[in-house]
């Protein structure tokens, strides 16, 4: 019968002995429990205040079956070379999670336990997800190989641009800024995160800029340019996505942190089913990711937004302004384009992982680069938009010769790959 009281959790959400399922979605923490805190009790402790446990007994746990939904810490492992942290793989059964929603997922596995007592700290270093689960996610509107057949684009990076300050340019400056990138061939100008506080104030450079367009791709063979559709509410987001469409302009951009992995997924939908690709923004990222013993790795929010749905994302660089360790930062760029990764904790990838034909998402290296260390940021392949924004508007000669000397950098990178050379250190020593 029913024993009303407070017991241990690792005697209902530790099971070492379990053998996980191809079903099973599992994820890594990385965890720091408090002083006299077994490591076993705060890796129980995690799989259940992530799934069904709470801090007590209940007697309604009688009216459900707990082996189908709870989730179950199955491994511990000591962090090398770190005193009192440790590794927690749980494994939580596919029933737990709503189909399609990465809230839902979200709202589960981190939504309480990055505050509990039991916790000094907690990190969520990785996850992987059964095939099973994908069925139903949105998934990125097109991918890569529809982007490269739109922008008839192959073989090489793309190239893009912020067009700098983020806030205050008129639309006339704003739009002679972006001819003058545009027009020598920098493929995808950028309308910043804030570039512009409401829509009456975006609907004059939409147009200028989708008349600019126009006039470009008339007199050069560049494509393409992408308009802002974060917005504060759902409704609002729509419909700038909805005139973006309108004009001609085949991508739309979101941040999909700030706006929330709801709002993503319906603008992923609507891109989708619209034509437009969806190039998505992190704002906030590093509020969440950034601390080693606190937080979410970025790698788990790149799968997240594969799932939810985007055809770019801001994924960091090599070097640039941006902090993020090469492996690791290569890790998770696989992570989005690629169709099966294996595990290898070597650069952060906890769980081998089979994507099952879901399509990719293109990794954008932006943040404090300019041509001059291109060629580092070619580790990130062919498959890559390299974005420069200081790097194009802060040239000494102007806008267009920083666009030049951007595109004239990559050509020589793609050259030199093609005959075999190596160029990293040749430029380096400039």
């Amino acid at each position: 019968g029913f024993k009303a009281g407070v017991k241990n959790y690792r005697l209902t959400y530790y099971t070492p002995d379990y053998e996980t399922k191809d079903t099973d979605i599992l994820a890594a923490f990385r965890v720091t429990p408090q002083p006299g805190v077994p490591a076993e009790e705060t890796g129980a402790a995690v799989a259940a205040e992530s799934s069904t446990g709470t801090w007590t007994t209940v007697w309604t746990d009688g009216l459900t079956s707990l082996d189908r939904y709870k989730g179950r810490c199955y491994h511990i492992e000591a962090v090398v070379g770190e005193k009192n942290q440790y590794i927690a793989y749980v494994a939580y059964p596919l029933d737990l999670f709503e189909e399609g929603s990465v809230t839902n997922m979200f709202t589960s596995i981190v939504g309480n336990v990055f505050g509990f007592k039991a916790l000094r700290s907690s990190t969520s270093g990785g996850s992987a997800n059964s095939p099973c689960l994908f069925q139903n996610f949105p998934r990125p509107p097109h991918g890569i190989q529809s982007e490269r057949d739109k922008l008839n684009k192959y073989g090489r990076p793309l190239l893009g641009c912020t067009i700098k300050p983020k806030l205050g340019l008129s639309a006339k400056n704003y739009v002679e800024r972006f001819m003058n990138v545009y027009a020598v061939g920098l493929i995808l100008p950028r309308m910043t995160k804030r570039e512009l506080p409401t829509f009456y104030a975006l609907e004059r450079p939409f147009l200028i800029c989708a008349e600019a367009i126009y006039k470009a791709q008339a007199e050069t063979v560049n494509q393409r340019h992408y308009l802002n559709a974060t917005a504060g509410t759902c409704e609002e987001m729509i419909k700038r996505a909805v005139f973006a469409r309108e004009l001609g302009v085949p991508i739309v951009m979101h941040d999909y942190l700030t706006g929330g992995f709801t709002a993503n997924t319906s603008l992923a939908h609507y891109c989708r089913d619209n034509g437009l690709l969806l190039h998505i923004h992190r704002a906030m990222h590093a509020v969440i990711d950034r601390q080693k013993n606190h937080g979410m790795h970025f790698r788990v929010l790149a799968k997240a937004l594969r799932m939810s749905g985007g055809d770019h994302i801001h994924a960091g660089t090599v070097v640039g302004k941006l902090e993020g360790e090469r492996e690791m930062t290569l890790g998770f760029v696989d992570l989005l384009r690629d169709d099966f990764i294996e595990k290898d904790r070597s650069r952060g990838i906890f769980f081998t992982q089979d994507w099952v034909s879901m399509p990719s998402v293109i990794p954008v290296a932006s943040g404090g680069i300019m041509f001059g260390i291109c060629p580092p940021n070619r580790n990130l392949g062919d498959d890559s938009v390299l974005q420069f924004g200081g790097g194009t508007l802060g040239h000494p000669w102007g806008n267009a010769p920083g666009a030049v000397a951007n595109r004239v950098a990559l050509e020589a990178c793609v050259q030199a790959r093609n005959e075999g050379r190596v160029v990293l250190v040749k430029v380096m020593l400039l």
